[in-house]
């Protein structure tokens, strides 16, 4: 296929098993995990876990990636579309709360074929970088029932350094209108679990707490009440962050104190993490358990 399924349009040659775009994948979904995760906000990981299927490769390549071993390297094992529709069945039936679906921009086509085999009766959810094209979440449409992407920056100067995203923030902007026109606002069950609706996530970074409190100004301002913000102090440096002179440290609590003030006065509902967040043992092995 000629690709340009990301906002990067590459238009690159992918075979099943090679690609020559950005981000070096072929078409068949190389995944690394498939596991109930507990590490997901309070209304999706419940207490029997959302059901994840993590994907190898990504449209970002973040410095500062915490699956940076997965993002990166494309460690994992190829599946078919049958293969990964028999994973959901497997995590349908260990009581999982949802199939949460983890960085799959690159790999939608497989994955719609894969929900058209088999269709968990669980909601499903997209799990993303907000990196995305409206046209290829629009491929998404009826399949998706909670979407859970990143607004990582409003500073689109800092999104191009660390992750090569110069248009970062219109793209991401534009891509939650079209995922809440799909979803609409935020629904929970009886035992306050999502069935449907958006989350965002944002991810302090340290020393960049103005990039921080104008994304929170721009959720605000684009779509007030009609999502979830979760704003994650999680930060642990990874990968090239380690050596970086400003990203080689945990957020401090000043920082974390500063962004939430503006969190709460703008009177964004979600969820705010503890500061204890902040370590490697939220990640998981990508041993495809």
């Amino acid at each position: 296929m000629i690709c340009n399924l990301c906002p990067r349009k590459c238009s690159a040659v992918r075979t099943e098993h090679s690609g020559s775009g950005f981000c070096q994948m072929g078409t068949l979904p190389v995944v690394a995990r498939i596991a109930p995760h507990y590490g997901e906000e309070p209304c999706i990981s419940g207490t029997n876990g959302s059901g994840t299927v993590f994907f190898s490769g990504c449209t970002m390549k973040c410095k500062f990636c915490q699956n940076h071993e997965i993002s990166l390297t494309g460690k994992g094992t190829a599946l078919t579309p049958e293969q990964l529709a028999e994973g959901y069945r497997m995590l349908e039936q260990s009581g999982v709360h949802n199939i949460n679906l983890v960085t799959a921009d690159h790999f939608v086509e497989a994955v719609v074929k894969s929900l058209e085999i088999y269709r968990p009766k669980l909601p499903i959810v997209y799990n993303c970088s907000g990196y995305t094209a409206p046209k290829t979440l629009s491929m998404l449409d009826g399949l998706v029932d909670i979407y859970l992407p990143d607004f990582k920056y409003a500073d689109d100067s800092l999104a191009k350094k660390l992750s090569h995203a110069p248009d970062y923030s219109a793209t991401a902007l534009a891509a939650i209108k079209e995922m809440i026109f799909q979803v609409g606002t935020p629904e929970f069950d009886a035992d306050g679990l999502m069935k449907k609706g958006v989350i965002v996530r944002h991810l302090i970074l340290p020393a960049h707490t103005r990039n921080s409190i104008e994304a929170l100004r721009l959720l605000k301002r684009y779509f007030g009440d009609q999502i979830l913000v979760s704003l994650m102090c999680q930060y642990v440096p990874c990968g090239e962050a380690k050596t970086d002179p400003k990203l080689g440290r945990k957020i401090t609590p000043r920082e974390y104190d500063k962004v939430k003030r503006v969190l709460f006065e703008l009177e964004l509902d979600g969820f705010t993490q503890d500061l204890s967040s902040a370590t490697e043992d939220y990640i998981p092995d990508w041993d495809l358990k």
